[in-house]
């Protein structure tokens, strides 16, 4: 993930049931290649050891300005990770820290820390429900908020002290996810953002269909990320198993038909288009009512076309961006090229699938893009969140062109 990619993460702790999620956190953080300094309170370490946190993040854990790191105290080396730091995230965030740093108390490491960070600071409050609903604090958090923090609001649901309602720690992925809404450009702001994604299934009776084997990973990626660029997104989706993106309209659809509708009810609002589903070309002539009884050894299945929604979006576009995709078995650059002009779209993105890291179900992709000038651009094999902001900051470059009609 580019906007975490060596940036230096300071991770505060609080003393709370939710700090064990903070090893997990601190995990992802690591794994996404951020550098990860972690300050805790003196009352955090009765919930998580610090040397759990000093193994993962390879750093000293600061909880103390009069312990010595080498030749150096703390309070010197505290000064410069706030100078250099990128991001603060508090997770857990008590109802302690949070007034202090509200009032602008400063009388340990963490909150003083955090008057010296001047890049932005993420608080994630975890608490018990009546302490979380307790009017002082929610005016601590308005406090925050006007301030300029980005207060991540817990979760809602049963909580260790036995009471239920919200006060809970969010899971470290919706954190993450967060931080990196928080330092993504916002390039996209202002934009309204259609994205399809997943298989769409025909039905032949009720219990089997017609279907292929996508997995919506690509169409999801690309949504999520272009909400963390700021851009209002519509995702119309086929079925799939994915947890919806953040702050993402979700449509979810059935049948190619279904997608159609969906899509042309949308695409008036829509500035981009990015059409990644894997829609069934054709469906049953008739579907039949019941389960079709095994009853001879073979059976004839009568298909009819489905509409080409990727044509028609070109038909219609104006001055709108649309970008497809093509998933080939082979002569890649010819069929992707072909799908390019016959359909008027901007940008195509071609890959060849059937190989264990590029494509349907896989985790990473391997592409290439075609542009209508008739250049084209190979990329590495990456994982498809980094291939859609790679595809994002194509979109966006071409959109600020002065060449850019969105028509031919």
């Amino acid at each position: 993930m580019k906007f975490i990619d060596n940036k230096n993460i300071l991770l505060g702790i609080c003393g709370g049931i939710a700090a064990y999620k903070s090893v997990e956190l601190l995990r992802l953080l690591k794994k996404n290649s951020a550098n990860v300094k972690v300050f805790m309170t003196e009352n955090s370490e009765a919930f998580v050891g610090r040397l759990t946190f000093e193994a993962l993040s390879g750093q000293p854990v600061c909880s103390n300005f009069f312990e010595k790191v080498g030749s150096r105290s703390e309070y010197i080396e505290h000064i410069d990770w706030a100078e250099k730091a990128d991001a603060l995230i508090i997770a857990p965030a008590t109802a302690n820290i949070i007034g202090k740093i509200a009032n602008g108390i400063a009388d340990d490491a963490l909150s003083t820390l955090v008057l010296a960070v001047t890049s932005p600071k993420i608080i994630c409050p975890s608490m018990n429900t009546n302490m979380y609903r307790n009017k002082a604090l929610q005016r601590n958090l308005d406090r925050l908020r006007k301030d300029g923090f980005f207060v991540i609001e817990p979760e809602s649901g049963e909580l260790a002290c036995g009471t239920s309602g919200p006060g809970r720690l969010p899971e470290p992925e919706y954190i993450l996810n967060r931080l990196l809404f928080r330092l993504s450009p916002k390039d996209l702001k202002g934009k309204n953002v259609l994205v399809t994604a997943g298989p769409t299934q025909e039905y032949i009776d009720p219990v089997r269909f017609l279907s292929n084997p996508s997995s919506g990973k690509m169409g999801y990626s690309i949504a999520g990320v272009a909400e963390k660029r700021g851009g209002r997104v519509v995702l119309v989706a086929g079925p799939t198993s994915l947890q919806d993106p953040s702050n993402v309209t979700v449509i979810r659809v059935r049948s190619a038909q279904d997608m159609a509708l969906a899509v042309f009810e949308h695409m008036e609002q829509a500035d981009i288009i990015i059409k990644a589903a894997a829609v069934s070309d054709y469906r049953p002539i008739d579907s039949c009512k019941h389960k079709i009884k095994k009853k001879k050894d073979e059976m004839i299945l009568s298909l009819q076309k489905n509409q080409d929604i990727l044509e028609e979006l070109g038909r219609r576009k104006e001055n709108r961006f649309l970008a497809g995709f093509a998933a080939e078995t082979e002569n890649l650059e010819k069929n992707a090229v072909d799908k390019l002009d016959r359909k008027n779209l901007d940008i195509i993105v071609g890959n060849l699938i059937g190989h264990p890291s590029s494509g349907f179900g896989s985790d990473t992709n391997k592409v290439t893009f075609f542009y209508k000038d008739g250049t084209t651009e190979a990329l590495p094999e990456m994982r498809k969140d980094e291939v859609a902001d790679i595809l994002l900051d194509r979109i966006v470059t071409m959109m600020n062109s002065s060449t850019f009609l969105g028509n031919k």
